[in-house]
């Protein structure tokens, strides 16, 4: 069979003439993938990759094979000139805006390319570039600070932040020069860094009762960038006993989407100090991120950290809160302790299908095997609550292919008859292993298109007509009727007498017929004794 566009040609069918014209295609799914790296803040323009080439593809058959790229970004940040296969950047694009602080930065594209149908995955990994400085959310710290702290007590700082990441993010601080304090710098879980002043020889309020240092924080660039804050500490007399917590580390376990004001777990420190001196207060430690002040909240009094906002597996599996207590006493002094929350995914989001290509409609004709449709799925769970699993029903002639992982294709399993089903509903159904199982379901619309695989068929097989003789010539004599059960084009009759002789002379010196309506007419006036009867094909 020639899958190829035809060119018309004519049937002979007994009783009439048409023109048939076949048309047929075959998509062969290409599945592959390249990746190309780029710098953030690249002007409009830039080139990315010849995508033409390093796809091997025909430069000059991107307009006509309709190639295009798809992008899950809001922005166009990247496009192609079909003129010569080139990826350029379209938009400036800023790796902070894009993918805030994550170490890793992709833009993933899919490449479609029609006639024959072709998926190909792109990704373009954005790099960082220094263009941000650290910054402190301060100019100035203030602390205070009793004489009677002891060498070595820790005073944590605000961290610095800098938009940048790699070896572009937040390296290092540096205390200018002093006689009484030394920085210590810690890191969380995450890798980020925070300081801490550690006190290294005694204070004396009589002596000196406020003490200034400049705190720097240096990132990894080349050259580097630096932020400042100025931080003035303020000597106390002394309430000399300090609150301890009985846990240096807390550690629980909090199921997502827990509602408000559910118990996560309780804090407690103790004051050997009597009266306001030894009343103990629980707060967040300054430097506790504002989204984990937006997320969870601390009783004062209680010391009970409990659910404040809406907790998301998706958006972080565990969170770091550094807590503080101190008493009610005159120049207290807090103290500090973490505490660890590991979020418990719940099967909370239902499966995503997104359909990345349709070829509809398609030929009654196509072969078993025919790429229909181009399906990816995604389940923003982890573990088996994120394991998805597409379906369709049995009963019609497709089937559902896995290509790889969250990827399928739709193609025809055997063939088609449009005079039979001419187009189908296909249910899709996404379904996730969790336990109770979430389902999406999408409908795609496949239609049908007819080829010319019917010939005409004459409501009777023969036609049996008296006609009176010395009848007027031009008079109707009788009308045929046929049908076709091909649609449009296909399904157009056009009615017409085979040649031959009565007599010894022409048929059409005898009758002719209507080519459009089948009517019969005769061209002259019969004679019963010359012409008792005749037949018409």
């Amino acid at each position: 069979m020639d899958h190829g566009l035809s060119r018309g040609s004519w049937v002979p069918v007994t009783g009439l003439v048409i023109c048939l014209v076949l048309c047929g295609c075959v998509v062969d799914l290409v599945l592959a993938q390249i990746r190309y790296s780029i710098p953030e803040e690249l002007e409009h323009g830039a080139f990315v990759g010849n995508i033409a080439e390093d796809l091997g593809l025909d430069v000059a058959k991107l307009s006509a094979r309709r190639f295009r790229i798809v992008s899950g970004a809001k922005k166009q940040y990247l496009e192609v000139n079909l003129e010569n296969g080139i990826l350029f950047v379209n938009e400036k694009i800023d790796r902070e805006e894009l993918c805030e602080r994550s170490p890793n930065c992709f833009l993933h594209l899919q490449v479609v390319i029609e006639n024959p149908l072709e998926l190909y995955r792109v990704e373009v990994e954005i790099l960082d570039v220094n263009d941000n400085s650290p910054s402190f959310p301060w100019t100035e710290f203030n602390l205070d600070i009793t004489e009677s702290a002891a060498p070595g007590s820790r005073f944590p700082l605000e961290s610095a932040q800098d938009q940048d990441v790699g070896t572009n993010s937040l390296r290092s601080y540096q205390l200018s020069s002093n006689e009484h304090f030394v920085l210590n710098i810690q890191t969380r879980n995450d890798g980020s860094k925070f300081a801490e002043l550690v006190l290294d020889t005694p204070l004396d309020r009589e002596q000196q009762k406020k003490h200034e240092m400049v705190l720097t924080a240096f990132d990894g660039g080349s050259p580097e960038r630096t932020g400042t804050a100025l931080i003035t500490i303020t000597v106390l007399d002394a309430n000399d006993n300090v609150p301890v917590f009985d846990c240096s580390i807390y550690r629980a376990s909090l199921v997502e989407n827990a509602p408000r004001g559910t118990l996560v777990l309780k804090l407690n420190a103790t004051d050997l100090d009597e009266g306001s001196n030894g009343e103990v207060t629980y707060a967040f430690s300054g430097h506790a991120p504002l989204k984990v002040r937006e997320l969870f909240s601390v009783d004062p009094y209680m010391g009970e950290v409990r659910v404040k906002g809406v907790v998301d597996y998706e958006k972080a599996s565990v969170y770091e809160l550094y807590v503080q207590a101190k008493d009610r006493g005159p120049s207290a002094v807090a103290v500090h302790s973490k505490v660890l929350v590991d979020i418990l995914d719940v099967n909370d989001n239902a499966p995503e299908v997104i359909l990345t290509s349709v070829s509809t409609p398609v030929q009654e004709d196509a072969p078993p095997g025919t790429v229909i449709a181009v399906i990816s799925v995604m389940d923003r769970d982890s573990r088996e609550n994120g394991n998805v699993d597409c379906q369709i029903p049995n009963n019609i002639p497709f089937q559902l292919h896995s290509s790889f992982k969250n990827y399928y294709t739709l193609v025809t399993s055997e063939s088609l008859d449009r005079e039979v089903v001419s187009e189908y509903n296909i249910s899709l159904t996404a379904r996730d292993l969790g336990s109770p199982s979430l389902s999406t379901r999408k409908t795609i619309l496949v239609q049908v298109s007819d080829i010319n695989d019917n010939p005409p068929r004459f409501s009777q097989p023969s036609y049996t007509v008296y006609v009176t003789e010395n009848n007027a010539p031009g008079a109707s004599i009788c009308s045929v009727t046929a049908f076709d059960p091909d649609s449009n084009q296909n399904a157009y009759l056009s009615y017409s007498i085979l040649e031959g002789q009565i007599q010894g002379m022409p048929m059409s010196t005898y009758v002719s017929i209507n080519s459009d309506n089948g009517n019969i007419y005769a061209l002259r006036s019969f004679d019963y004794e010359q012409l008792r009867n005749f037949q018409i094909l």
